[in-house]
């Protein structure tokens, strides 16, 4: 199984958040669209905190995609790790919390 994989891909299965990718890449191309206003916004010389408003939009936007890609790991390959027991739900269980503590350092 690849190093990253969630139980049962080896097989074929899908990520978790599969059945949401499309709505994760529109969110994403949006995303892309706030970065892309904000470089304007910094060659138009545009206000300080106008700026930094769009600045923490884009975060918001980006922490909201994160938890949901995170709470779609935690249903579909760490409970499937953990169904099946051994190293591989520790690994699972070890990678998910140290997921979270990106996320809450950011």
């Amino acid at each position: 199984m690849p190093e990253h994989a969630c139980a049962g891909e080896a097989a074929g299965d899908s990520p978790g958040y599969t059945a949401q990718k499309e709505n994760y890449a529109k969110r994403l191309r949006r995303i892309e669209g706030q970065v892309r206003g904000i470089a304007k916004m910094i060659d138009e010389d545009k206000y300080c905190i106008d700026v930094l408003t769009q600045i923490s939009a884009v975060n918001s936007a980006l922490q909201s995609v994160a938890l949901g890609l995170l709470d779609e790991h935690l249903g579909h390959c760490v409970s499937h790790a953990v169904a099946a027991g051994g190293e591989e739900a520790d690994a699972k269980l070890a990678e998910a919390s140290a997921a979270i503590a990106r996320l809450v350092r950011s």
